[in-house]
């Protein structure tokens, strides 16, 4: 008498998505069994503490080989070893690149480099982030930097063909490139209280208008540097403030415009010759380097503060920023 005996073997390799975030998180193989025994795994799946070790050791080991192609994702894509659906190779390669915003706001603008990446164990103890996890963060900050800060083309589309990141993170790789490129000043007291995604927001209508790329399609390096001769031209606002006759005119312009449609009106108005020199003043120096760095400093000092004392609220400021940019433009015939 014969029996048949139906067998499958397969080689995928398995990824345990909790286990993953676990291991991206920064925790040794104990805190992270520990932390599933918590979470009772041990009762929803019948297994025992030492199923429990094993299995999370394997994930472990898994995720170290894996690692190295995830530092250039394409490699990932291309390699013959793990098989691995690319369903769950998008997922590795996103979650990796993930980063938290606790920790990107304490090193974004500043320059990746070995004296940022000596201070992680004071942002670690900040944040709470394992200090794994930070090194982990700064390290594909610094790759993703190094792979395309001399590419040509546009930024959010080199790193998403580099990197193979979703749309919305690559632009917020975008947003920490350029802020590193030009060293920005985030970490001020008075800052403090903007998000990675204001700041991410900014830097996006910067590389839109502000660069190289926004004139000349052509240029290297378009998308991180900003634009010199733009820069320069903003220097030549400083007649707006200086002549007093076209300060006035300037301020006719905008009142009359925004008459009857700010809440802040009088404020406005009342205040308009000090706002105007505070926002001419901080562009026309642009041209030196420290300045540009300070450039959120000086914003937030000369037009921000000033505004939220006046108790301005968003939808006038927009209001009055739209109004005052469209009035400059009207303003060329007279200069």
């Amino acid at each position: 008498m014969t029996s048949e005996l139906d067998i499958f073997v397969g080689n995928t390799t398995l990824i345990d998505e909790d286990v993953y975030r676990l291991w991206l998180d920064g925790y040794s193989v104990n805190d992270a069994v520990a932390l599933r025994v918590r979470s009772g795994i041990l009762e929803q799946t019948g297994a025992t503490t030492g199923v429990l070790q094993s299995d999370t050791m394997d994930h472990y080991r898994t995720f170290h080989m894996l690692e190295r192609l995830l530092h250039a994702p394409p490699k990932l894509l291309h390699q013959l070893i793990f098989q691995i659906p690319p369903s769950r190779q998008a997922l590795l390669i996103e979650r990796y690149y993930t980063f938290d915003e606790a920790f990107v706001r304490e090193v974004l603008g500043k320059k990746l480099s070995k004296g940022t990446k000596k201070d992680l164990d004071d942002i670690s103890t900040k944040t709470g982030i394992t200090l794994k996890s930070c090194r982990r963060q700064f390290d594909n900050f610094k790759r993703v930097f190094k792979v395309v800060e001399e590419m040509r083309g546009s930024l959010v589309d080199n790193i998403q063909q580099h990197f193979l990141l979703s749309d919305r993170l690559a632009r917020d790789y975008a947003a920490i490139v350029f802020f590193a490129n030009n060293r920005f000043e985030t970490g001020k007291k008075k800052l403090q209280y903007l998000s990675f995604g204001d700041f991410a927001f900014c830097a996006e209508l910067m590389i839109q208008n502000w660069t190289l790329g926004a004139v000349d399609s052509q240029m290297d390096d378009m998308d991180v540097d900003l634009d010199k001769e733009f820069l320069q031209d903003l220097k030549e606002l400083k007649v707006l403030v200086a002549d007093k006759d076209l300060l006035d005119l300037h301020k006719s312009l905008v009142c009359t415009a925004l008459r009857g449609k700010l809440g802040v009106f009088s404020e406005m108005e009342t205040n308009f010759k000090n706002l105007s020199r505070g926002l001419v003043n901080v562009a026309a120096k642009l041209t030196h380097n420290k300045d540009v760095r300070d450039l959120f400093v000086d914003l937030v000092e000369k037009f921000v503060e000033p505004c939220r004392s006046d108790h301005w609220p968003l939808s006038d400021v927009r209001l009055f920023l739209n109004q005052y940019s469209a009035s400059v433009h009207s303003l060329d015939g007279f200069r």
